[in-house]
């Protein structure tokens, strides 16, 4: 039996300290990406490249937010990843309910036509849509960026699989009590669709976020760029200021790294859930 323990212990030991490794190994880009970004300007050109500033600094970030105009860009993409997302949250939850629970004419046919759709890649839809947005006179403004993303065959297949574990009991009692169907959805079925809510809403915040096709696309104004875009611009006046540059990184990861970590409890409930519910 100890044999047993200590060879349970051991095999423990030995993937707690894989798993440690390639932690390190996945982490350090970006601790030394934050490193440098308090490097004083050209130290990390040296070579070897220092792993640790000589001294602190955070010219870097007054530099990044004060003469570029960097400080624009992030309110921009602050504005348009909240925006996507509130959208995506009420509009990919009402139609995953309807697939899930509402009977109406053609609703297997219609979702099986919007799986489909998942197969066609993104980029082929993006000349049509920003014809349209041009027709729309979207072209260089914030709605321009948000009302293509509002909506989305992933978010709704996602609440549409964890929405049909719900109980149809339940719907059908509040329906017998005189509750309309509004009044089902805010107060029955939205609190028990919160973790797979939590989950869509870390997923498409990240993708808006990150976003840098389409805005570079539809967005012709400097003033209008999100940060990526704007990251990009600045990388070629800039290419040499390596300092700089890696304070711009930081501060386009940490606000989707704090959103992570501060709702992974109900991220990863969302998804077991979903996948055992499904």
């Amino acid at each position: 039996m100890s044999r047993e323990v200590g060879q349970s212990r051991a095999h423990a030991l030995l993937v707690n300290g894989a798993l440690l490794a390639l932690a390190a190994v996945s982490l350090a880009p970006l601790l030394w990406m934050l490193s440098v970004s308090f490097m004083p300007a050209g130290e990390a050109s040296r070579f070897p490249p220092p792993l640790l500033p000589s001294s602190v600094t955070f010219d870097n970030y007054h530099e990044m937010f004060g003469r570029t105009g960097m400080a624009r860009n992030f309110a921009n993409s602050v504005l348009v990843s909240v925006a996507i997302t509130l959208g995506a949250l009420l509009f990919n939850t009402l139609a995953g309910y309807a697939f899930a629970k509402l009977r109406f004419a053609g609703r297997e046919r219609v979702f099986q036509l919007l799986l489909a759709a998942l197969v066609v890649p993104a980029q082929v839809a993006m000349l049509p849509l920003f014809l349209l947005m041009k027709q729309l006179g979207l072209v260089n403004t914030y709605a321009g960026v948000v009302v293509p993303a509002l909506a989305g065959v992933f978010g709704i297949f996602l609440v549409r699989q964890y929405a049909r574990s719900i109980p149809d009991e339940l719907l059908e009692a509040a329906r017998i009590d005189g509750a309309g169907e509004w009044r089902i959805f805010f107060t029955i079925v939205l609190p028990m669709l919160k973790p797979v809510l939590v989950t869509l809403a870390i997923f498409t915040f990240m993708a808006a976020w990150n976003d840098f096709m389409w805005p570079l696309i539809v967005l012709t104004d400097q003033a209008n760029y999100t940060l990526p875009v704007a990251m990009a611009s600045l990388s070629r006046e800039h290419i040499q200021d390596v300092e700089m540059m890696m304070a711009g990184a930081v501060v386009t990861v940490i606000p989707v790294l704090a959103l992570f970590l501060l709702l992974q409890r109900y991220y990863i409930q969302g998804l077991l859930l979903g996948s055992v519910k499904g």
